[in-house]
């Protein structure tokens, strides 16, 4: 839908969707195979790999669930002046 307005048109329809040819001509060879295939990002494929490393991910799981537990049954005392110090750090590196 596009809107004239004093003789000057509009931007024209907002949000349509071009087609290529390429789009077909894929519906055409994809015909042919047997399935589809899915194609991720090298950032993706890095992301699984940080996942992945499952030693690291043990040791913080059971970090987590120690704090967690001394955090439930209030045990859990933190360095304030630790807490204090890295937050100021953050601060000022924002500005």
């Amino acid at each position: 839908m596009s809107v004239e307005f004093f003789g000057v048109g509009g931007p024209g329809q907002i949000g349509s969707i071009k087609k290529s040819d390429k789009a077909q001509t894929d519906k055409k060879a994809g015909s042919a195979q047997a399935g589809d295939q899915v194609q991720f990002s090298s950032v993706l494929q890095d992301v699984n790999k940080a996942q992945g490393s499952s030693e690291e991910s043990s040791e913080r799981a059971e970090r987590v669930a120690e704090l967690k537990a001394q955090v439930a049954d209030g045990s859990y005392k933190p360095d304030l002046n630790k807490v204090a110090s890295n937050l100021l750090q953050f601060l000022m590196e924002d500005k």
